[in-house]
């Protein structure tokens, strides 16, 4: 673990985006995390543990190319997509994949003040390694009982909520890792993402209601993400992000009032998750890392 060594080393503030259902929009959070922290002025690093499916890589060589091809510095992180095998069975390679982890962080570090770590949608002991390290967990989460199913069951007559699933109770084994290793609390943030536009439909409220009551038992603070917009997939080939300056020269095209208002979203839901722990990092953490 990182967080245990010399005093020499200041480190970063660890993000992990996770979710082990595919499909919820991780990489989508995770760029725009790091975008926003960039365009606040912070130095950022980001790690991509998918190394099959790379979409959090290829969103960011998207944005590399782009921003050459219409001669604008878009604001770039220092990247790193780690190569591993996250299906071995073996701990001596289990031990090889967390070392190369830890010192993709390590490497980072002296430059980087936040690092953003996008996590693939399956379980692994490389991916349950990354959740131990993070001081902020941001779960982004489908609106639908399917997604809901990740986190906690329902009963299928009231919809109230009966139980844990299993990632939450991976998410609980690593917050106690990270507890017992140095002390420190671990943010967990739940995102309702592909929100309806069509005003409050039933389920709607019903998911709502079933993740108040699983934030209680779970203690993870969970706000509405992102609405279902057909832009936030047109930004993946441009590597853009609804945090840039979307003038035309950036997009390509005529800016809309959708891209207002994806905008508008974004810094909404980023300024709730920055307001609460990435901006400031907790005193306690602190101070444990400087006497480490």
């Amino acid at each position: 673990m990182i967080h245990g060594n010399s005093a020499q080393t200041q480190f970063p503030r660890v993000i992990v985006v996770g979710n082990e259902k595919g499909g919820s929009g991780k990489s989508t959070v995770a760029i725009h995390i790091a975008i926003a922290l960039i365009k606040a002025g912070e130095s950022v690093g980001t790690i991509d543990l998918d190394s099959q499916q790379k979409s959090f890589t290829n969103y960011i060589e998207n944005r590399r190319a782009w921003g050459e091809r219409v001669g604008r510095d878009l604001g770039m992180p220092n990247h790193v997509c780690l190569q591993a095998n996250l299906d071995t069975a073996f701990a001596d390679d289990r031990a090889v994949e967390c070392k190369s982890l830890t010192d993709a962080v390590l490497k980072l570090a002296p430059t980087c003040n936040y690092v953003v770590i996008d996590t693939p949608g399956r379980d692994s002991f490389l991916v349950r390694f990354a959740h131990t390290m993070a001081d902020t967990l941001v779960t982004p989460l489908n609106d639908s009982f399917v997604d809901f199913d990740v986190l906690g069951t329902v009963d299928p007559e009231s919809f109230a909520v009966t139980g844990t699933s299993r990632y939450a109770q991976i998410v609980e084994e690593a917050r106690s890792q990270r507890q017992e290793l140095d002390n420190a609390t671990i943010d967990w943030i739940v995102l309702r993402n592909r929100l309806s536009t069509f005003g409050t439909s039933r389920n709607k409220r019903l998911v709502g209601e079933g993740l108040q009551e699983l934030s209680k038992r779970q203690n993870f603070r969970y706000v509405d993400g992102l609405a279902e917009r057909v832009i936030f997939r047109e930004f993946f080939p441009r590597g853009l992000t609804a945090v840039d300056d979307l003038d035309q020269l950036t997009l390509g095209t005529r800016p809309t009032m959708s891209h207002a208002t994806a905008r508008l979203e974004m810094e909404n839901l980023l300024g709730t998750i920055l307001r609460g722990g990435l901006a400031q990092p907790d005193a306690g953490v602190e101070q444990n890392r400087d006497a480490a």
